[in-house]
């Protein structure tokens, strides 16, 4: 298959192929006339690599995926390379998390602080607050 039936095949740009061809990760083959030809399994290396990006990697990070493919085994995390990606990924989410769950607790402390000092009584109009309020329910 062309280019542009690859990119389409797997909802991305032509423009991004030729990029992945730059950095070795979709491999470059050319008919007499100069264009590039791809098959199935470079479709399911963009797959791979899609995937992998949709769930947070880098694009270096699905190198040893697509090399794992390019080897010939059944999946791209089917090898050691893969899942030491996997390991690294799995060590920086939780530490985000960790970073989440503290600005969470600081945020939670400060609207705790907030309402206790809330003045007793009726709330204070707040104009803009109240056009937005009637603009939504319409």
């Amino acid at each position: 298959m062309r280019i542009g039936e690859l990119a389409e095949r797997a909802g991305t740009t032509t423009r991004t192929l030729r990029y992945y061809e730059s950095r070795g990760l979709l491999p470059a083959r050319r008919t007499e006339q100069g264009h590039r030809v791809y098959d199935e399994g470079d479709l399911r290396l963009l797959r791979e690599i899609r995937t992998l990006q949709a769930f947070g990697f880098g694009l270096e990070e699905t190198r040893p995926f697509v090399d794992c493919l390019r080897a010939g085994h059944p999946a791209g995390d089917s090898c050691p390379a893969s899942v030491a990606v996997y390991r690294r990924k799995l060590g920086e989410l939780d530490a985000l998390l960790g970073r989440l769950q503290e600005a969470r607790d600081q945020v939670a402390v400060q609207l705790l602080r907030a309402e206790a000092e809330l003045p007793s009584g009726p709330a204070p109009r707040c104009e803009l607050g109240t056009e937005t309020t009637a603009s939504t329910e319409e």
